[in-house]
């Protein structure tokens, strides 16, 4: 589900420019056409707002109990007692956000790199054992997370690495790869390698024909995997909590033990402003991609 969803939106970014332009007149006047035509109300209209319903109520219920005056479930009163409590009165949750964002962008940013190398090397070279590797690249993604963290454990203990931030780090790493690889090979798909062949006849080296042709256009698919592999790793619980060790509890984890107190409306108000700046960085990078996608 995941995996579609950021293969849809990296196809959105980097061919809806194109799609628009190479769009003959003649098609666009009958879509419009299609359009006017179309009910006000279908089963598909119906289903699609039941959909969207369903998807982002707990999220719109999450916004609103932010400004609750009072722990119950009940709205009493708007107040903004939770951010200030949020703010001033959350060390151990600030530290649990902290440390969950700085296992996200180390292992995020190792992760893209290994993918994108991965990637390139899989689809530029030919080589024996090619496709078993391209079969295992995918294995993590595939396995349940709590196999995949039950072998970390089992692994780091068995050469005495003691579990902490760093294995976190290293398990992230290597359940978000597969991730990377994916969105990026996506990109490769469509590349069109006569343009290589052109930089080649120009008298470009390997080298730069791999830094100043192929990684500029396949830019937002490296974007896109740097930005799942983030998302992956700030959600992700199971493989945390068999991985992690004292003084290393990411926000998940933190969540998840809270709850037998009950979930504090502290959550909901960081939740909220988790999901503000989501949206921004959303709608931000969806500019900057289609700007990076029109140019190549």
């Amino acid at each position: 589900m995941k995996i579609q969803f950021f293969l849809a939106l990296q196809n959105m970014f980097t061919k809806r420019s194109s799609a628009k332009q190479g769009e003959a007149e003649s098609a666009r006047h009958a879509r419009r056409g299609w359009k006017k035509r179309s009910p006000r109300f279908s089963l598909s209209k119906i289903v699609l707002c039941i959909t969207l319903l369903f998807l982002f109520a707990p999220l719109i219920y999450i916004v609103i109990f932010s400004f609750n005056g009072s722990k119950g479930a009940e709205f009493s009163n708007f107040s903004f007692i939770w951010y200030k409590k949020l703010i001033f009165d959350s060390e151990r949750l600030w530290m649990s956000l902290l440390n969950s964002v700085i296992i996200a962008v180390t292992s995020g940013i190792v992760s893209t790199v290994l993918g994108t190398a991965a990637s390139i090397g899989i689809n530029w070279y030919k080589f024996r054992g090619r496709n078993f590797i391209q079969t295992l690249t995918y294995l993590p993604m595939v396995l349940p997370e709590v196999i995949v963290g039950i072998s970390t454990l089992i692994f780091f203990g068995g050469i005495h690495i003691p579990l902490g931030l760093f294995t976190i780090f290293a398990a992230h790493t290597t359940f978000c790869l597969p991730f990377v690889f994916l969105m990026v090979n996506a990109r490769l798909d469509e590349f069109d390698y006569s343009i290589v062949e052109a930089a080649h006849d120009l008298g470009a080296t390997e080298l730069q024909a791999m830094t100043k042709v192929v990684i500029p256009a396949i830019m937002p698919g490296i974007v896109s995997g740097f930005m799942m592999a983030i998302t992956m790793s700030l959600e992700d619980f199971v493989i945390t909590y068999f991985v992690g060790g004292p003084g290393s509890t990411t926000l998940p984890v933190y969540v998840y033990s809270s709850i037998k107190y009950g979930v504090s409306p502290v959550i909901n108000t960081l939740s909220c402003v988790m999901i503000s700046v989501t949206c921004l960085l959303a709608f931000a990078l969806r500019k900057g991609l289609k700007g990076i996608a029109a140019s190549h």
